[in-house]
């Protein structure tokens, strides 16, 4: 069982138009909700590749209890924590003319001291028989800064390999509880480290703590920092499309590669390969199968020197 770990979890929207004009009113043409938040995209992925996917987090109010009936309807096992405030939501309206999609993300609920606790229970209940768990995304307001650093402790305490996907402070308490895996975007790194070259920062990174550290490098593709070595992987040319939650199937592949134990190169094919499937697919969460399975024979992995 894998275990993913959604804190803000969120309603997500989808509209499509057929082009995005500020200061016009537009006429949605399709309308699409989604359980979203990162872990919940992730887990959705990692179960339409056949594993066996356990999400917890917080979901709570009316949009909460939307969320859960749509979370009902996949493979996925709830185990999420209620909260008395209500569910965030996602709305990305996509351009259907030039492709692009403009993102809007609500806060989410205030957690309180009783459901914090509520959810470390049950955390630790459930990394009993997990093969690996994820710990993705924002924190809502009232979990403190170091929370997953206390969550990646718990993992380790468990003998539960844990990967981190998160920014800002929260990933540089993170990843100095030495997680076995990080997987910050550029931006991300550069915060976390002050550089924009991608060697440099990612070896830095993974100096910090980290076991392993994987760059998403947008249409660049990946770069990983790994106790075996150091590898870039690169899909065959840019897709245009939908790129919410093209990272969070990154993470799904990467887990699935980890609990699969294939050697790193073939984790980045898989990686790559489902990040840019779902760019083709119109909501996050969701990844194009065909195109993912054309990709996995033409992403290019190569060693690179250090």
């Amino acid at each position: 069982m894998i275990l993913t770990v959604t804190l803000n979890t969120a309603l997500d929207l989808t509209y499509r138009v057929p082009a995005l004009t500020p200061h016009a009113s537009h006429r949605v043409t399709q309308v699409i909700e989604r359980p979203g938040g990162k872990g919940l995209n992730v887990a959705r992925v990692l179960a339409a590749l056949g594993h066996e996917t356990v999400a917890t987090g917080f979901a709570g109010g009316a949009t909460g209890a939307t969320l859960r009936g749509l979370l009902a309807e996949t493979p996925v096992r709830d185990e999420l924590v209620e909260t008395a405030g209500p569910t965030r939501r996602t709305v990305a309206v996509v351009d259907t003319a030039s492709g692009d999609t403009t993102q809007l993300n609500e806060p989410g609920p205030t957690v309180t001291p009783a459901e914090w606790t509520a959810f470390r229970a049950c955390f630790t209940t459930l990394l009993d028989g997990a093969e690996a768990v994820a710990l993705c995304g924002s924190l809502p307001p009232g979990i403190h800064v170091g929370a997953y650093a206390e969550l990646i402790r718990l993992a380790r305490t468990a003998d539960v390999p844990v990967l981190l996907d998160t920014s800002g402070e929260p990933l540089r308490r993170g990843i100095a509880a030495r997680p076995d895996l990080v997987k910050p975007n550029a931006e991300e790194l550069a915060q976390l480290t002050g550089s924009r070259e991608p060697h440099r920062a990612t070896n830095d990174a993974r100096r910090r703590g980290a076991r392993a550290v994987v760059s998403s490098l947008g249409p660049d593709g990946m770069l990983a920092a790994t106790p075996e070595g150091l590898w870039r992987a690169t899909p065959p040319a840019a897709v245009k499309g939908n790129p919410t939650g093209a990272g969070d199937s990154a993470v799904a592949g990467l887990l699935s590669g980890l609990v699969d134990h294939t050697p790193w190169p073939d984790r980045l094919t898989r990686a790559v390969a489902l990040s840019a499937a779902t760019v083709l697919s119109p909501v996050a969460g969701e990844f194009d199968t065909t195109a993912y399975e054309g990709l996995l024979t033409r992403v290019k992995v190569v060693e690179e020197t250090p």
